[in-house]
């Protein structure tokens, strides 16, 4: 049994057991961090400060890419101290410019073109985006299900035939006509996407 596999039955035990007691699962995501030593802190200092069940790390995690300028504060082997603080909490899937040889720094599996994750009757599909997209996915998904993906360094929060694309944009180059630094939260009653500098609201929505 694959890594991939093993996340989603140990999602699905964990939100099994949280429905229970009638509690939502809480995932803080982040994606494009590209080496960023200062945006993995952030990161970590947000993980510290929401409690999440689980950190969600969309790929491209330490290499910054040939076609990206070097990320303020960049410094790889830095970011992967941060990131591994969170080792036992993280979920991630590999980005275009992950390698194995940034497995080799990291502390949790990294090297998935895409996991599954549930939260109750809740479906999420996790993935980077340069494998798959909302117009290319491994299989079909179900309305109510919320799609992850990182890799255009554009935030992005919006439905589609019941169906919630979620993108938090870079949290170290982000991109786009107004670019900030994002992540995003999940509660189970809204999911929304933040500037990583100040917490500012870019989209909410309720569940």
């Amino acid at each position: 049994m694959d890594t991939q596999q093993l996340n989603f039955n140990r999602k699905t035990l964990d939100s099994s057991v949280n429905a229970v007691h009638n509690k939502s699962m809480k995932y803080l995501i982040a994606s494009d961090i590209h080496g960023s030593a200062s945006a993995a802190e952030k990161i970590l200092s947000l993980y510290k400060k929401l409690n999440p069940d689980f950190l969600v790390l969309l790929g491209d995690l330490l290499y910054h890419g040939p076609r990206n300028p070097l990320p303020g504060g960049h410094g790889p082997q830095q970011a992967s101290d941060y990131l591994n603080f969170c080792k036992d909490s993280i979920i991630a899937v590999r980005g275009n410019c992950d390698a194995e040889i940034d497995q080799m720094l990291l502390e949790f599996p990294c090297m998935n073109d895409y996991a599954l994750l549930a939260d109750g009757p809740r479906t999420f599909f996790l993935t980077h985006g340069h494998l798959y997209n909302e117009a290319s996915l491994p299989f079909s998904l179900n309305a109510g299900s919320i799609y992850l993906s990182g890799h255009t360094h554009v935030w992005r929060l919006e439905e589609k035939k019941g169906i919630i694309y979620c993108n938090p944009g870079s949290a170290a180059l982000p991109k786009g006509p107004s670019p900030v630094a994002g992540y995003a939260f999940y509660d189970g009653e809204k999911i929304g996407v933040y500037s990583l500098e100040g917490g500012k609201v870019l989209a909410e929505m309720k569940l």
